[in-house]
């Protein structure tokens, strides 16, 4: 003899129970809504028909085409190719334009900075941020710091070539030795230098530093550069230090090390990847952010 639950029907919904019982309660089998029911039915034809009508089964090189022969690919590009037809005339007056004319005409400032923008967003803002704040070693370009000058053309010809790029011919180059690593300072001289670069922005320094030897070491290994009185040097990117404007931050221990390590950091030539009407966009939003020169 087995202990199978049986079913009843309940009095009151007229509907059979499962047959379980929990302390005298029973549990009803409800049926599922003829609606419902259809419903799902129906979710299953679709799917069958999306995966003969559309691309959607992967094979082991390739997919199913789909009797539609649609794909979502060839949709963008001739969304793309569409946006280029809407965009032509602009973009050609952008091309035959100089970058002054530009900033000058108010129709095509409006184009090329919604260009620029849209470009920027795509391009430029995973390093320099979406708001061109910039982070550690990558500039703010809204601030009136340029390293390798804020004037249009300047910012034009670092979009172009860009900077430490060997991929490029005329790429911005200059590279900041590494005094430390390869033993043209010692470790207290860097450190006396190092205060002696903060002294410059009104930063406070070590207690009891020798802040004039620290001004013979930077004009004897940094001057050069960064000038005697450390106003910086856009003709070889040397960023300006009497300022309190800083690329890699201003604490003592990030000033000694890029005394020590040197370096710079890298931006793409971007001529080779974009058009130049897309280039003087950027090159005219850039400019327009509120730091220009």
């Amino acid at each position: 003899m087995t202990n199978t639950p049986q079913p009843n029907l309940d009095p009151h919904k007229a509907i059979g129970t499962t047959g379980h019982d929990w302390d005298g309660i029973e549990e009803l089998n409800t049926p599922l809504p003829r609606w419902w029911l259809w419903t799902f039915y129906a979710t299953i034809l679709w799917a069958f028909a999306y995966w003969v009508v559309y691309p959607a089964i992967p094979l082991a090189t390739s997919f199913t085409k789909g009797v539609f022969g649609w794909t979502s690919r060839e949709q963008i590009v001739k969304d793309l190719d569409g946006l280029k037809t809407l965009r032509g005339p602009m973009t050609a007056k952008i091309e035959a334009a100089s970058l002054q004319e530009i900033e000058n005409t108010p129709e095509l400032l409006a184009f090329a900075r919604a260009q620029g923008a849209a470009a920027f967003a795509v391009n430029c803002s995973p390093c320099h941020g979406a708001g061109a704040q910039g982070f550690k070693g990558y500039p703010n370009l809204n601030d009136d710091d340029w390293l390798w000058g804020g004037s249009l053309d300047a910012i034009h010809t670092t979009l172009q070539h860009g900077i430490r790029w060997d991929a490029d011919k005329d790429t911005r180059t200059s590279m900041m030795p590494a005094f430390g690593k390869d033993g043209v300072l010692k470790p207290n001289e860097i450190s006396t230098v190092a205060d002696y670069v903060r002294s410059l922005s009104g930063l406070s320094t070590e207690k009891g530093v020798d802040l004039a030897l620290g001004q013979k070491l930077f004009a004897e290994n940094c001057a050069a550069c960064h000038g005697d009185a450390g106003e910086g040097n856009q003709d070889v990117g040397a960023p300006k230090l009497s300022d309190k404007v800083w690329l890699y931050g201003a604490d003592k221990a990030l000033i000694v090390e890029r005394i020590t390590l040197g370096g710079g950091g890298q931006m793409p030539a971007w001529s080779q990847r974009l058009d130049a009407p897309t280039i003087k966009s950027l090159a005219v939003y850039v400019h327009t952010l509120g730091g220009g020169q």
